[in-house]
């Protein structure tokens, strides 16, 4: 048994059997992955997929069980070297995140700025995504650590904790006929066009939410994944946006108003996510608490060893 053989399986998992995209992946050759996983199940005496011919078509059940075992190996022997840089003194490496736009964009810069200076030798790879691709990434150990509102806590084999709560703003072109409303009901909103996030991000469900628990049907024209995109289209007069509250800035966006909506809709909360069982280097605990000064060591250990932080 070897760890190609286990990488094999689990890609072959993950990729929906096709072992095209799992030689892709481990940098091999098809043949060679069909090897690997053909010599494990010869040395456990187990089937481990189900077959059409020489085409893998699903998991059997000792499989899926075996499955598990191998994704908590892989995991250790990640854990195993990540450890041995820790142990060695090293303070160089990558931390990979991933982030919606909107944290992206507004939230982790003043984060990273410090992280870099007090790890300057330590590369951040950001990516940004949806939640639920947020999720499969941190699952997959692609990203190291993961920034949603929304999804991340629904994942089992994750661990999230709670960062900061918002809510979210109306904004209108200056001298927009909603202005002349306090407080603005969501019946006035209904009367205009509306721009706001996509489904599954930012909030998007307590808005949603919002005007279905009321009976108020609003006309949503326009959907972004991005604040500075809605924003925009807000500045066009093309409609009212519904934005998260830290997307707006008084300075910056000229000619727009901003208006509390904490009384229309629940407020939300980002939560920050790593994979269960995983091994954080220091500098990772470095940037989760800068992320959420709140959080200390000993917390963020207890989650990772017992669940999540509500």
């Amino acid at each position: 048994m070897n760890f190609q053989q286990l990488r094999s399986i689990r890609e072959a998992a993950r990729r929906g059997y096709n072992l095209t995209e799992v030689a892709n992946a481990l940098f091999t050759s098809q043949p060679g992955v069909s090897r690997q996983i053909r010599e494990l199940e010869d040395e456990l005496g187990v089937v481990i997929f189900e077959r059409n011919g020489k085409r893998l078509t699903g998991m059997t059940e000792p499989g899926k069980g075996i499955l598990k075992i191998i994704d908590r190996l892989l995991i250790e022997a990640e854990n195993l070297q990540q450890a041995s840089l820790e142990y060695t003194g090293q303070q160089s490496g990558t931390l990979s995140v991933a982030a919606t736009h909107t944290q992206a964009r507004y939230a982790l810069p003043k984060v990273v700025q410090s992280f870099r200076t007090a790890y300057p030798d330590v590369r951040i790879a950001l990516q940004q995504s949806a939640p639920e691709h947020i999720a499969e990434w941190i699952l997959s150990g692609k990203t190291d650590i993961g920034i949603a509102t929304e999804g991340l806590s629904q994942f089992p084999d994750l661990v999230s904790f709670p960062c900061y709560r918002w809510s979210h703003l109306i904004v209108v072109p200056d001298g927009h006929p909603l202005l002349s409303r306090s407080p603005i009901r969501l019946e006035d909103l209904a009367e205009f066009p509306l721009i706001t996030y996509d489904v599954g991000f930012t909030g998007r469900g307590h808005i949603d939410a919002a005007f279905e628990q009321a009976g108020v049907r609003p006309d949503i024209v326009l959907t972004a994944m991005d604040s500075d995109v809605i924003k925009q289209y807000v500045s066009l007069g093309l409609g009212v946006g519904i934005v998260a509250s830290m997307a707006f800035d008084h300075g910056r966006d000229k000619g727009m108003r901003a208006v509390e909506a904490s009384h229309l809709f629940a407020q939300n909360t980002t939560r920050l996510a790593v994979r269960k069982g995983t091994y954080l280097r220091s500098y990772a605990y470095h940037f989760i608490q800068q992320f959420a000064p709140d959080l200390t060591r000993a917390d963020i250990d207890a989650a990772l060893n017992g669940g999540e932080l509500n």
